[in-house]
């Protein structure tokens, strides 16, 4: 049982520190039933989770299954903050208000994964705020400039003059607090997040607290474009809380390369079968779309629910297949005739009009389902069917 719950817990992962500690936890719950903690942070920067940060909590449920206990850190003081991690500037400050909204969504949404009779939830504001003066002080005195310094960030900040902020510096030893505060044995994280994860170790050394965690770091989910890790600033990225028909068009939209990634990093299947999925696939026997579907299914299942997933399905089928519009299309009216750009942004299928003048360039726009290369194009009094792409589609009526 030990060798396949590691077996398991190693799937997909990019880095352990320590494994041995993780091995002797194991251990214990086997044999004594002893349980252990888990820690992961998250800063309250954006009221959503996606697909991206859904990799880390599907490891964080499996520690669960295994005796794990999953110490969920909202950082909604070190979010004011802002994590310093590959960023070339120092990052805006959040108000309070916002990070207490932000905040409030990520524990709606991180029990769509996580057992919620193994999870606690915590906020680091708790405990850095009893710290004082003089513990922040003390803080200050575990850790070198020198060595924050050869953080590769900071390092490229510093040679090229951008500006770094004592704040800044103070994040990687505030999270790294967070873990003598609650005594984890295991933090996890992207593995950008390395040099932060390895200051929890070298603080509980520092702080006596008897433990020393071990470090379990995922690798960054590509987003739908293949090349960039999933963001929502990027905005290639597939949202917990997208609609199922979204959620369902955008994984069937990524490539037959990147869907294996995305098996491996979000699938519940086990990698055997995965495995022998790719040599179907391979021979010819199944083909990508049908895994792809059948892995759009799973994901839209697992936050929607099979029925809403069915359905989605289905209007995919509608509408890609057999070239229907969809069921449900949101409508709009506009007074006096309008330009097709500036159409396009009210219907809210194109986020500007420079935008739109680029799709309709690319032969992305189609007005009642036939493809338009006029950027100029008048809409006078009717009733128009707007689309932008596969996915993308409004009502306008013309008054």
């Amino acid at each position: 049982m030990l060798d396949n719950a590691l077996k398991e817990i190693k799937r997909g992962v990019s880095e352990i520190i320590d494994e041995k500690r993780i091995v002797e936890l194991l251990q214990n719950y086997f044999e004594k039933g002893e349980n252990y903690f888990v820690k992961a942070g998250f800063d309250p920067t954006a009221p959503d989770l996606h697909l991206g940060h859904t990799v880390l909590l599907q490891k964080m449920a499996l520690f669960q299954k295994y005796g794990g206990i999953v110490q969920f850190i909202i950082g909604d003081f070190t979010g004011m903050i802002g994590d310093p991690t590959g960023k070339n500037e120092t990052r805006k400050k959040l108000d309070r208000d916002t990070v207490v909204k932000n905040a409030k969504s990520y524990e709606e949404q991180v029990f769509k994964i996580l057992d919620p009779e193994k999870t606690q939830i915590l906020f680091n504001s708790s405990w850095i705020e009893k710290l004082g003066s003089s513990g922040m002080l003390e803080l200050t005195t575990t850790f070198n400039v020198a060595r924050m310094l050869e953080r590769e960030d900071f390092e490229k900040r510093y040679k090229s003059g951008a500006s770094i902020s004592i704040s800044e510096f103070l994040y990687p030893l505030l999270q790294g607090y967070d873990s003598v505060a609650i005594k984890s044995d295991i933090e996890m994280g992207g593995t950008d997040q390395k040099f932060n994860l390895l200051m929890g170790r070298h603080l509980q050394r520092s702080y006596n607290v008897g433990k020393e965690q071990a470090v379990v770091m995922m690798p960054l989910l590509e987003g739908l474009d293949g090349i960039n890790k999933m963001s929502k600033s990027l905005g290639n990225y597939i949202g917990v809380t997208d609609e199922p028909n979204d959620m369902f068009g955008k994984i069937l939209s990524v490539s037959d390369d990147l869907m294996w990634r995305y098996y491996e990093l979000l699938s519940s299947m086990s990698i055997s079968q995965i495995e022998s999925l790719k040599q179907e696939v391979s021979d010819g026997v199944i083909h990508p779309k049908k895994a792809k579907e059948n892995l759009a299914i799973e994901i839209v299942t697992r936050y929607h629910g099979v029925d809403l997933a069915k359905i989605a399905k289905n209007e995919f089928d509608k509408v890609h297949s057999k070239n229907q519009l969809p069921s449900d299309i949101q409508e709009f009216e506009i007074q006096d005739s309008v330009w097709i750009a500036q159409a396009l942004v009210d219907c809210k299928i194109e986020p500007s009009t420079s935008q739109a003048r680029r799709d309709i360039k690319q032969n992305a726009v189609s007005v009642n389902q036939a493809k338009i290369s006029d950027a100029q194009l008048q809409l006078e009094i009717g009733e128009y069917i707007l689309q932008v792409g596969k996915r993308k589609f409004a009502k306008l009526k013309v008054k």
